[in-house]
């Protein structure tokens, strides 16, 4: 069974596979943009505005928590522990490459959360959508959606949670020396707590925990920049020269800067993956589009900011030259070289509440596809208890085979789903026209079916439908 489970991880570090992966996500975030006329440019200061827009009604939850619980996924061990080994492995030109990658797929990320508010559909009082929900209706395919929500469900809810479990127990085991199994199993008790409690429990969480964790490391990020300014020219031109140099096209780095820009890049702001827009569906908003703008900010502020201030903690010092230290460990002994040792604990303490809000950010990706193959109660606790099991598991698992199987999972979701958006985009463009002709007119965009001919399975989109949410 190991050698079997060695040989799928094998294929998923496969470089023709991964050079697959990599121009669908270049290729079609470029088409995206431009099909978009560069929403991410041209509409980036809307992105601002509309993130903090109240529910028109009772049902669902804000745009705002909406963006919690995506951030809580997207902003964990991809930005201290990816980045990290992003750089080790490719170099600082990796980090030019997540930078381009998080870029362009600002567009991606629009076009897939659009999508998932598109076609959403109701749970209760509260809302639920994504890329399976997208390709059954829009598609016509639920056997695709299926499959999709499957690919999800491990990749997210079990295996993606064991990576961030391992993480926290590595970071903790190397600043306090502590039992890894025994943290696994109070992080596993704790996330338990809060995962039973349903959606509005995780967005509860989430919309403290998430702005809290990132404004403290992003203060601790400012204060080493600012105490090294002379330098940032020097590692801005170190970045880039790496990404392009003659000495890295002679060795081959090029193209290991690349593979682990792009890789560490999606594994973090997930743009394309048809991870977000499972959290994108559940915003109460009155027109798609702004949910859409939403999330593709979430890009942005995941790669450019979050992983940018870990790149330059990092660069700022020689410690990733040494090749002594690797993933969270790399973070942890630069930011000592910064700050002293007391910051190798402090990185514990941050990657414990990055990761732990991406373990129930995680978990609702798990459920809400759950409940598109099944709406069955039954299944869903079983799912639950399989999270839980699975971060015991990740606490002191090997960390190389769980962060292979993490990358091959996500290639195989980001495939699908890409393939998925491009075939269904028209629907998108066609909402963002609708939202831009709106706003031109001096009106606070609001959305029905109608706007678009031709339009089917919107069910939460139809003129009645509409009225009877904003008149509850």
């Amino acid at each position: 069974m190991l050698e079997g489970l060695n040989n799928i991880v094998d294929f998923g570090n496969d470089l023709l596979w991964t050079y697959i992966l990599i121009g669908l996500l270049l290729g079609l975030g470029l088409f995206f943009t431009i099909r978009t006329k560069f929403v991410q440019f041209r509409l980036f200061g809307e992105m601002f505005r509309v993130i903090t827009e109240k529910k028109d009604s009772e049902r669902g939850i804000s745009p705002f928590q909406a963006f919690t619980i995506s951030t809580a996924s997207r902003v964990g061990t991809g930005n201290l522990t990816g980045v990290a080994l992003a750089i080790a492995i490719g170099g600082p030109g990796a980090v030019f490459w997540m930078w381009v990658v998080a870029i362009i797929g600002m567009a991606t990320a629009f076009i897939e959360s659009t999508l998932a508010q598109v076609y959403k559909v109701r749970d209760g009082k509260d809302f639920r959508g994504g890329p399976a929900y997208y390709m059954e209706k829009a598609l016509g395919s639920r056997g695709l959606g299926i499959a999709f929500a499957i690919l999800l469900t491990l990749c997210f809810g079990l295996i993606f949670n064991s990576v961030q479990a391992n993480t926290i127990t590595d970071a903790f085991d190397g600043a306090f020396g502590t039992d890894r199994l025994m943290l696994g199993i109070i992080i596993a008790a704790v996330a338990g707590v809060i995962i039973f409690g349903g959606v509005r429990r995780i967005a509860a969480v989430t919309q403290v925990v998430v702005p809290v964790m990132a404004v403290l490391y992003l203060i601790l990020a400012l204060f080493v920049v600012l105490t090294n300014i002379p330098a940032i020219p020097a590692v801005f031109n170190l970045i880039v020269t790496s990404a392009f140099g003659v000495n890295e096209m002679i060795g081959g780095g090029i193209g290991a800067a690349i593979m682990q820009g792009v890789r560490r890049g999606l594994f973090s702001n997930e743009a394309g993956m048809g991870s977000v827009p499972n959290a994108a569906a559940t915003a109460n908003v009155s027109h798609p589009a702004k949910q859409g703008l939403v999330q593709s900010l979430g890009v942005f502020f995941d790669t450019i900011i979050i992983c940018s201030a870990t790149a330059f903690l990092i660069l700022l010092t020689d410690v990733y030259g040494t090749g002594e230290e690797n993933g969270i460990q790399l973070t942890q002994a630069a930011m000592a070289v910064h700050v002293g040792e007391w910051a190798v604990y402090f990185v514990a303490i941050a990657i414990l509440f990055f990761a732990f809000s991406s373990i129930i950010g995680n978990y609702y990706y798990g459920e809400t596809n759950i409940e598109f193959i099944r709406e069955n109660s039954v299944w869903l606790q079983i799912y639950r208890v399989a999270v839980i099991g699975m971060v015991v598991f990740g606490a002191v698992a090997e960390v190389t085979l769980v962060w292979n199987l993490a990358d091959l999972f996500m290639g195989l979701m980001a495939v699908l789903n890409l393939v998925a958006i491009f075939l269904i985009g028209k629907v998108a463009y066609s909402v963002l026209v609708d939202y831009t002709d709106q706003r031109k007119a001096g009106k606070n965009p609001v959305f029905f079916a109608k706007n678009i001919p031709g339009l089917k399975g919107t069910e939460c989109w139809e003129e009645t439908s509409r009225d009877k949410e904003t008149n509850r």
